[in-house]
């Protein structure tokens, strides 16, 4: 059997955070993770044996790339530490995150750093958006779009919408769920904003239209922030045992990974006979049941998933099992998805509400199903969770990762 993986600690910056406009970069916010993630986790970078670093768009944002070498540059006593950045569109982090269990499993090393890394309020809103259009494939899709994304996730819609019937207003109702739920979190980029019942309404003044059906409270935001975890293997939990938090640990129970073509087109024309629009992100998180040896979404107590849009948390609630294939409206409906309902569904406010810094979200909704069954999250604590589950995708769903954590 593979070695079991633990989540010893964490950290996450302030997703409000501005980094360009304090005139700081990689350096800072890579600094600034490093630092927190080891003091959390009670551990000193000697502890460390290998670290592994997600990040998107580093050198279209900021010009810099080879960002695996940015942790050994701030911190010296990282120097000589074996580190890989990894790329996967929005999924980069969960990516990093599974090439440093895999370390863990083979026995290669026994403790690694896990940072998610993202700059991306660096230029305007509509060359971020350009640059984050990469994750599609280039010049075979939404060449006509002014916003690549909201342009693809639109048409996911469409399809929903064609196969299962779609009424816009349940995708109003994940928005203004996520986006209160951000408002007791104190890293959320949105925990200060203020909005009206017109914010999520079918209000081009208040709500305008951004890309085909969706709207600007439809959106996860351009953001700018880190994130970080330690995970560690038996054999050094062994000879650390003073690290387990009162003898209550998280630990990675199970988890999916799969990866198929870029082009959304694609994957629905593959999907025109099967039950699930995306066959693929349903097997990804069967598999991390299975591995978890859960039978299914009832046996969590909440979920972390990725709503780079509201139409993407919508096909999550499917696809996760919670209701049938296409009929994600009745959990919204009937309150499923709250804090206290029958499996809360981004309490940490999401990446609509909490923020997108792309290559870090993976790392994120790690760390804060880490929190949740450790009663560590604060003011959007689950209570008496003990398993959560996660949902990272990249691209139009081309890469996705989902893990399932839980408390030992």
């Amino acid at each position: 059997m593979p070695d079991a993986v633990w989540i010893l600690g964490g950290y996450q910056s302030d997703f409000a955070r501005n980094w360009s406009r304090a005139g700081q970069g990689f350096a800072e916010l890579t600094g600034e993770v490093v630092r927190g993630t080891l003091d959390d986790a009670g551990l000193a970078p000697s502890d460390i044996d290998v670290i592994h670093v997600g990040n998107a768009f580093g050198q279209l944002f900021t010009g810099q790339g080879q960002l695996g070498g940015m942790p050994a540059t701030v911190e010296p006593e990282l120097w000589e530490v074996p580190s890989a950045r990894h790329e996967a569109a929005c999924a980069s982090g969960g990516v990093a995150a599974l090439a440093a269990m895999a370390d863990i499993e083979s026995g290669r090393y026994e403790c690694a750093l896990v940072l998610g890394l993202e700059l991306e309020r660096t230029v305007p809103g509509d060359l971020a958006a350009g640059h984050l259009g990469a994750a599609a494939w280039v010049g075979h899709e939404g060449q006509d779009a002014k916003f690549m994304w909201p342009h693809m996730f639109s048409a996911l819609a469409d399809e929903y919408d064609r196969r299962y019937g779609l009424d816009d207003a349940h995708l109003r109702a994940v928005a203004e769920l996520n986006f209160r739920n951000a408002r007791a979190n104190p890293n959320a980029q949105t925990r200060g904003w203020t909005f009206t019942e017109a914010s999520f309404a079918a209000d081009d003044e208040a709500n305008p239209v951004v890309e085909g059906r969706l709207r600007r409270t439809d959106c996860s935001q351009i953001t700018d922030g880190g994130a970080g975890v330690v995970l560690a293997g038996e054999r050094f939990l062994a000879r650390h045992p003073e690290l387990a938090r009162g003898g209550r640990l998280a630990r990675v129970l199970g988890w999916g990974h799969r990866t198929v073509g870029l082009p959304l087109a694609m994957k629905l024309e593959r999907s025109r006979d099967e039950p699930y629009t995306l066959p693929h992100v349903r097997n990804a998180v069967l598999d991390a049941f299975s591995r978890a040896g859960v039978g299914g979404v009832d046996d969590l107590d909440g979920i972390e998933t990725h709503d780079c849009f509201t139409m993407s948390q919508y096909a999550a609630i499917d696809h996760f099992g919670i209701t049938g294939p296409g009929e994600s409206w009745k959990a919204i409906e009937n309150g499923d998805l709250e804090i206290g309902g029958r499996i809360p569904v981004n309490p940490s406010g999401g990446l609509i509400g909490g923020g997108h810094p792309v290559g870090a979200t993976g790392v994120r909704m790690l760390l804060d199903a880490a929190l949740q069954v450790t009663g560590r999250a604060g003011d959007y604590q689950v209570e008496g969770a003990r398993r959560f589950g996660t949902l990272n995708i990249g691209g139009s769903t081309t890469t996705t990762v989902s893990f399932v954590v839980g408390a030992e």
